[in-house]
């Protein structure tokens, strides 16, 4: 594997998640076979900036959306990066690269109502999987995790005598979230009956289907999906969004900005801000009903 002490760093030193080492490497795989295939070089250590000037437009040609682009320039970059750490080049073709424009895409939250329509209103089954996904959409509103974080949890992650979750973050960085009373009863009986599952196979993690194996991504999007298609009309109904609710709602009851990023697992506040539009709009009805001067 030509990218194996790149990917090596990436995993131990960074301390990448794997699967982001795995688009990594994908994207760095398509730029060798690009660079093959229009320029017969065998290695894509030794290019111009031309070059990859090149692959952009084909890729823009085909229809990659410039913030796709943007990943995979950035997936080349942290590479060339690499290479000058371990001196294996002496300057960096994209040293004065500028990214592609996108643009900003606000996030609509679930309003409060819509996820009091799917937790309270909503008929859950009573058996093992109904209990699972209302417990899943439960954790995901109550503590902001992240679609991989929930699928990654282990037993061993729970404390029912705190009352807390132990998440495993982006870079392998661990943050300790508190929980509601009101999960941790639906968190004691999903736990009875995942017990009662004929076979477990991925006993360690806490999800699992009912064959008894580790929950997977693309379930737990379609479980969201399914539920709040029953109770909102918004286009995207996701974890994501069901994160971004989370932020959103906590800011609007006026939360500290410091204590939702650290809930979040956010490293800077800036990508925590990015919440906050929504937040704002409340601010001005507030702003509006209370300043003395508004009905001037």
């Amino acid at each position: 594997m030509p990218f194996k002490p790149f990917t090596d760093y990436l995993l131990l030193e960074k301390k990448y998640s794997a699967l982001t080492v795995n688009a990594y490497q994908k994207d760095l795989e398509d730029f060798r076979v690009f660079i093959a295939s229009e320029y017969q070089q065998d290695t894509i250590n030794l290019v111009h900036y031309p070059q990859i000037r090149n692959w952009i437009v084909i890729l823009v040609e085909g229809g990659i959306s410039n913030r796709s682009i943007n990943r995979k320039i950035s997936a080349l970059n942290t590479y060339y990066k690499f290479l000058l750490k371990i001196k294996a080049i002496e300057t960096n073709p994209l040293a004065k690269h500028k990214a592609l424009k996108t643009s900003k895409k606000i996030q609509i939250p679930f309003s409060e109502p819509e996820v009091a329509t799917v937790l309270d209103a909503l008929f859950f089954e009573k058996d093992f999987e109904g209990t699972r996904n209302k417990l899943m959409i439960e954790l995901f509103y109550s503590t902001g995790i992240r679609r991989i974080e929930l699928v990654e949890l282990k037993l061993l992650s729970i404390d029912l005598e705190t009352k807390t979750l132990k998440v495993l973050g982006k870079r392998n960085k661990e943050r300790v979230v508190p929980l509601l009373d009101s999960v941790i009863k639906t968190l004691r009986l999903y736990l009875k009956q995942r017990d009662t599952l004929e076979t477990i196979l991925d006993n360690d993690y806490l999800f699992l289907t009912q064959k008894g194996v580790k929950i997977y991504e693309t379930l737990v999007y379609r479980i969201i999906n399914d539920y709040f298609s029953l109770a909102s009309t918004k286009v995207k109904k996701s974890p994501h969004i069901l994160r971004h609710s989370f932020a959103t709602h906590l800011l609007n009851q006026g939360a500290n900005l410091n204590a939702v990023k650290e809930l979040l697992g956010h490293s800077s506040l800036a990508a925590t801000q990015v919440y906050t539009h929504n937040s704002i709009s409340e601010l001005k009805k507030v702003h509006v009903q209370a300043h003395p001067r508004s009905k001037k």
